[in-house]
């Protein structure tokens, strides 16, 4: 079983920066594509930032581009999102996810593992 644990979010004023990261752990797995998504209240779960096994392809939002920066430190089995000049719509539960394959998919059905999701505030 593979476990993916987020840490990093927390409540932050309009304008500022944090960092999430999740690191993946137990049994040995070549993980593939891992990604960011969020979903806040009443709303579906949307991808926020996608990076491919090498790190060499990424995707992001339109939403996020520009502010967010996705990265992955294979030996870790860890991935990050530095989320900066955050607004208070960027206010979500953010989930990480891995998948064993490397597609570059921004449907959460497409992969495999998911952590349990930290909560992100922005405030105005």
């Amino acid at each position: 079983q593979v476990q993916l644990e987020e840490s990093g979010g927390g409540l932050v004023q309009a304008g500022g920066s944090l960092r999430l990261s999740c690191a993946a752990s137990g049994r040995t797995f070549s993980s593939g594509v891992m990604g960011w998504f969020r979903q806040a209240p009443g709303k579906e779960r949307e991808p926020v930032a996608i990076i491919s096994r090498s790190g060499g392809n990424t995707f992001y939002a339109d939403s996020v581009r520009g502010r967010f920066t996705i990265s992955r430190d294979n030996a870790k089995n860890t991935v990050y999102l530095q989320m900066n000049s955050l607004k208070p719509e960027d206010t979500a539960v953010y989930y990480c996810a891995a998948d064993r394959t490397n597609v570059m998919t921004v449907t959460p059905r497409g992969y495999d593992y998911w952590g349990q999701g930290t909560q992100v505030t922005v405030s105005s």
